[in-house]
């Protein structure tokens, strides 16, 4: 079916009339808007569906959203027969969203599934711990994370409160698929609505709590400078820092305010140090010991130390996930919980120093595809078998416990600030604490490059790309042989030195790949499954003794992930 003919058939009574209006007005001039909007339907990636919103197949909108929820209404009538069903909603503060929710709880509604909506705005993990909390069959968060203020998203949960992997979410998607937009029932009924609100809150925050917290020391005198960058966690944080026992915490109130548009910020992403410019600056008034800010649902976090020289320093993903990591392990070690059945989780972007923190305590690290979804699906799977403490990946996510099954900023920023204040109290920083690992296990050091290609020609481009680093592997990487290629795709390993190739089956089929080189330098590369862009992951490794060692390390791994880059041509 032609771009034209799919626009053409939302012409048809069944949508309303703006819409109408909006698809021959483009249609009549010929608008390029058409193409973008109707060339291809909206996909579930590594984050569920997400995309601008608009009219369209390829936009957010009430149809496209409507089929997803009818879909899903339908797949669960298949799989819990003759049961009461019910569906926990969450929304972000994106634009639109708390329409979407309600709109959503409707389609539900309508095929008489009990539909459990919170009242206003609330972060995506407390949505995840929900679902098992209130024994829920599914739920549905309405975000787009860290992108643009014109993007929304729609994320399922299964009844484990871990986002949809196999076999459930192709067959979701087929059930998607098989809605034709007139079948869908918006007609809601109000009465198989809960509103749920503050007293999910007490739940939640105390469930975090219990999961995150160890030692009670020097709580009262750490100095925290928090900020929600406009989204969810002004519902949450703040009062679990307090109930914790955090006496100084000072709030960058500009942007606790809750805004779909973003206004203080470009992007609303706590991986970029922009997002953290305001809380900062606060910071730097009020001498702050650690700075938080996280995405607009909530999940993300990014954390800022003062670093050897007393400034403050925006850790990465890996940095963090690696302090608070080796505490959790190195605090159950010495509570003599550690039998040899425990895991952490990681994913195959992440850094491989996971593996080593975890041959350093006995424990298995198990590593899935890019998403929590996946450490999500680790934790059901041994569920009995092995036990699951912690897991995390480069993108600024962390989950402590299983009590979530997705990442989690309230755990993880309770768990960073009882680190804080623990180094504050034994007269040291969370950034020495940091290079006291890397003298323990080997410094890792990484750089992150997304390149971003829009609309349908970028697609093509990205996909072109792709092609040329698995069919024409680089030879060498900073002066140093490649000596592998995994290809996630094809499944197999690709090892340089024979020209041999070896099977990796044990985790799914996904478009990645990542070389290997001599010295344990790693890049991985893959397309975004959420935005237009192809990402480059780079870690590369050496060994310190000191701290002055790891500063003169640091500016030699720095330029060596620039030579890196330049190889890539990047």
């Amino acid at each position: 079916m032609t771009t034209l003919e799919k626009a053409q058939l939302w012409l048809a009574d069944s949508f309303d009339a703006e819409t109408r209006n909006t698809v021959q007005n483009w249609i009549d001039t010929k608008s390029e808007d058409l193409e973008d909007s109707f060339y291809k339907a909206l996909e579930f990636g590594t984050g569920g569906m997400r995309g601008i919103m608009g009219v369209g197949t390829n936009r957010l909108n009430k149809y496209t959203l409507g089929q997803a929820t009818q879909g899903l209404a339908n797949y669960l009538h298949t799989q819990f027969p003759e049961e009461e069903i019910k569906v926990a909603i969450a929304y972000d503060v994106r634009n639109n969203s708390r329409e979407f929710g309600k709109m959503c709880a409707d389609v539900l509604t309508a095929n008489g599934i009990k539909v459990l909506l919170f009242k206003d705005h609330r972060p995506t993990p407390e949505l995840s711990f929900t679902v098992r909390d209130k024994k829920c069959n599914a739920g549905i968060v309405l975000t787009a994370s860290h992108n643009p203020p014109e993007y929304n998203g729609y994320k399922v949960y299964w009844d484990d409160g871990a986002q949809i992997v196999p076999p459930h979410d192709n067959a979701i998607i087929n059930e998607v698929y098989s809605v034709k937009f007139d079948e869908i029932k918006f007609n809601g009924n109000d009465d198989l609505i809960e509103w749920i609100g503050l007293d999910q809150d007490e739940v939640y925050i105390d469930a975090c709590m219990r999961n995150s917290l160890y030692q009670d020391i020097g709580r009262d005198n750490l100095n925290i400078v928090f900020t929600s960058i406009h989204g969810t966690t002004y519902t949450t944080v703040p009062q679990a820092l307090r109930k914790a026992g955090f006496e100084k915490i000072d709030l960058v109130t500009e942007q606790m305010i809750p805004s779909g548009n973003f206004p203080t910020v470009d992007s609303p992403n706590p991986e970029e140090p922009a997002a953290l410019e305001m809380a900062l600056d606060l910071a730097r008034i009020t001498n702050g010991d650690i700075v938080i800010g996280t995405d607009p649902d909530g999940d993300r976090l990014g954390i800022a130390v003062r670093n050897l020289e007393g400034d403050l320093q925006l850790l990465n993903g890996n940095q963090c996930n690696t302090i608070l990591t080796y505490y959790i392990l190195d605090q159950w070690k010495k509570a003599g919980k550690i039998t040899g059945k425990e895991f952490i989780g990681s994913t195959i972007v992440t850094s491989d120093i996971f593996f080593d923190i975890a041959e350093k305590f006995g424990v298995d690290c198990k590593v899935g595809l890019t998403g929590f979804k996946w450490i999500g699906k680790m934790i059901r799977d041994f569920e009995g078998e092995e036990k699951f403490v912690c897991g995390g990946e480069e993108s600024f996510g962390f989950m402590t416990g299983d009590f979530v099954r997705d990442k989690d900023s309230c755990g993880s920023i309770l768990l960073a600030c009882e680190i804080a204040a623990v180094c504050k109290a034994e007269g040291k920083t969370m950034y020495q604490y940091l290079i006291e690992i890397y003298k323990d296990l080997g410094m890792y050091y990484e750089g992150l490059v997304n390149v971003v290609r829009k609309g349908r020609t970028g697609a093509e481009e990205i996909t072109q790309m792709m092609s040329d680093f698995r069919n024409n592997p680089v030879k060498e990487l900073a002066g140093s042989k490649v000596t592998e290629v995994k290809d996630f795709q094809e499944q197999t390993c690709l090892h340089l030195v024979d020209n041999n190739k070896t099977v990796m089956d044990d985790i799914p089929k996904s478009n990645v790949l990542i070389y290997y080189t001599e010295d344990g330098t790693k890049v991985c590369i893959r397309p975004s499954g959420t935005e237009p862009k192809i990402k480059f992951y780079v870690s590369v490794k050496d060994s310190i003794t000191s701290e002055a060692d790891f500063e003169e390390k640091l500016v030699v791994l720095e330029a060596k992930i620039d030579q890196i880059k330049n190889d890539l041509k990047l």
